[in-house]
């Protein structure tokens, strides 16, 4: 018997996969959903995708709590059927995390390709709300609405503006404007939605981000935190935990900024 159920994007790597294996550890039944874009040669992601091989690799050992699926987060009817997975094997839905995105920049705003933002809004904006859309019936219909979360990973680019990444900043801003909205759609019914902004973590992500800046290693990212080091994706992942929890419902309509002191 699973304790809660999620449904996790963006799990084949990074911080996705963290969260659904920081989530199985607490006893959830988790739907690992990931777009394994890089096993397509006609991928329109600017840097190397994960594969099904790396969805494969988070599955690895947790069969009886994790179910992969392979679907793009800008496939509203394929989220929707991802719900459906849940609900079919465990009966409920009690979480979602929007955790699906990629990052393009280093122009001025000025300079930036309509491409290049329309690659940003489909994945990182309309996939957060294409996520909500189809896990929020579920929670609503689930036996205790009031223990179910939204949780949206955001970016210390969703309250701030960063040098040559306007589109991907405009993106986050946007991402975090979604939960605000959606946690004031959910007023009364027990259900939250959160953002959890990282900071730089240790991820492919950032490794392209430090490609993006012509920076010789992403390391040297840790001198805009507090904390003087990468933060790792098992770090992001308890955060998000927690705003997945019962006792996360604190954390609603707002930014939990989980990002070593970039902030301060």
């Amino acid at each position: 018997m699973t304790a809660r159920v999620a449904l996790v994007t963006g799990a084949a790597r990074g911080i996705g996969a963290a969260t659904v294996r920081t989530l199985a550890a607490q006893g959830y039944g988790v739907v690992a959903l990931d777009s394994c874009e890089g096993d397509d040669p006609q991928s329109s992601a600017p840097y190397p995708m994960p594969t099904r091989n790396d969805l494969a690799k988070v599955v690895d050992g947790l069969q009886d709590q994790v179910m992969p699926y392979v679907a793009d987060v800008r496939d509203r009817d394929a989220l929707k059927r991802a719900v459906t997975m849940a609900v079919d094997r465990w009966g409920r839905l009690d979480a979602a995390v929007a955790s699906a995105a990629v990052i393009r920049g280093g122009a001025p705003l000025w300079q930036t390709p309509q491409s290049e933002l329309d690659l940003l809004w489909q994945v990182d904006v309309l996939g957060v709300w294409n996520t909500a859309v189809a896990a929020t019936p579920a929670m609503l219909a689930n036996s205790d609405p009031a223990g179910c979360r939204f949780v949206a990973v955001a970016s210390a680019a969703g309250t701030r503006g960063l040098y040559g990444l306007a589109g991907y900043g405009m993106a986050k801003h946007a991402v975090v404007g979604l939960v605000k909205g959606l946690a004031a759609d959910l007023v009364g019914t027990g259900i939250t939605a959160a953002a959890v902004s990282p900071g730089s973590t240790r991820t492919d992500m950032l490794d392209a981000s430090a490609d993006l800046y012509g920076l010789s290693s992403s390391e040297e990212f840790a001198d805009s935190q507090l904390a003087k080091r990468l933060l790792e994706p098992d770090e992001i992942a308890a955060a998000i935990a927690f705003c997945c929890s019962h006792e996360g419902a604190v954390i609603n309509g707002s930014v939990l900024h989980a990002d070593g002191g970039f902030h301060a």
